[in-house]
């Protein structure tokens, strides 16, 4: 069988691994391999795309049962019928003969059928105001890195495929990033003069392709091309979330709970006594989703903000502390 690869081992897991470990492993390795923390690196850029296919396959279920058939009907080193499965899938739902594996001599083509590119058919009728259900067409998650064009306003495209009628249509649409996260209902209007209501998936990204079925021209399908706006406040690197957090130099200095802002609204964070202006602090799975039920970090450098103005008693308080503090903070300078 052509192209064959070992999704256990491209996380460095065990092929008896539990699911929150496959996890880990992906979050670590995706962190080390990520094309931003590895720019240039061509070596790095595939390892990193082949761990987003592997954690797509192995953290569901399903597909993972099917990938284990796959990979004993061709006698693949390492796997077999194990769990006592028989055929069945983890959660009884496959079996066998829901595909025949012979067909697919060639690895690539297996995985296509099995994650099926996120796509599936959506019963929705061409109206002038149409509520319906957005569909991923991306096998796995991008680096936030491909970026399409920026601040284009949403249109349709020339048709894409022809059948019976009916034409495929694209349109790009731009998506600020809490939208981008936490999906839900927006309102599109098309240059056909169509107001549609879609129901957007979360964890959206820049260059993502999403279907919505019979949206298109005389019943064909509408493809959205997704951009996601840059924040102001909140970079997205990957699947972490980077922001700046200031403090004063009490908290700086004493340390304790500050309020940091998510994607998801304010919470606590427990900031370490001494913390230095420009340390990153991580709040561990704050940051973009990461497929279902994971997600990756946000980091918070901190910024350490001297007022510019004081009243009578700070200052009184400041000459106090200037009389009886240890700190040189330029007695290891060299010139």
């Amino acid at each position: 069988m052509q192209n064959f690869r070992n999704f256990y081992d491209i996380l460095e897991v065990s092929s008896e691994a539990p699911l929150d470990e496959i996890k880990r492993a992906y979050r670590r390795l995706a962190r080390q391999y990520h094309p931003d923390l590895n720019p240039g690196d061509k070596t790095a850029e595939e390892r990193f795309k082949l761990l987003g296919e592997a954690y797509e396959v192995l953290s569901d279920q399903e597909r993972r049962s099917q990938y284990e058939a796959f990979s004993s009907f061709w006698k693949q080193k390492g796997f077999g019928f194990r769990r006592g499965n028989k055929g069945n899938g983890r959660n009884g739902r496959f079996s066998l003969g829901d595909l025949d594996f012979g067909e697919f001599r060639d690895f690539n083509k297996f995985v296509d059928q099995l994650l099926k590119h996120r796509s599936a058919d959506i019963n929705a009728q061409p109206s002038t105001s149409t509520t319906t259900t957005a569909v991923e067409e991306d096998p796995y998650r991008q680096s936030s890195k491909n970026r399409g064009p920026k601040n284009r306003p949403p249109k349709t495209g020339n048709p894409v495929k022809s059948r019976s009628g009916r034409r495929d249509a694209e349109a790009h649409l731009v998506i600020p990033l809490e939208k981008a996260y936490a999906g839900g209902q927006e309102r599109i209007r098309l240059e056909d003069g169509r107001s549609l209501e879609v129901n957007m998936p979360p964890g959206m990204i820049t260059g993502q392709r999403i279907r919505l079925k019979g949206q298109g021209i005389g019943g064909g399908n509408l493809y959205l091309r997704i951009e996601v706006k840059p924040h102001d406040y909140f970079k997205l690197q990957g699947n972490d979330i980077f922001c700046k957090v200031p403090v004063t130099p009490s908290e700086a200095a004493l340390g304790g709970m500050i309020d940091v802002p998510t994607l998801e609204g304010w919470v606590k964070m427990t900031i370490p006594a001494g913390v230095q202006s420009g340390q990153r602090l991580r709040l561990a799975e704050k940051g973009y989703p990461i497929g279902q039920n994971s997600w990756g970090d946000q980091f918070v450098q901190v910024e350490i903000v001297v007022p510019s103005a004081i009243s009578d008693r700070e200052e009184a308080l400041y000459r106090q502390l200037r009389e009886i503090e240890t700190l040189d903070p330029r007695s290891k300078l060299q010139f």
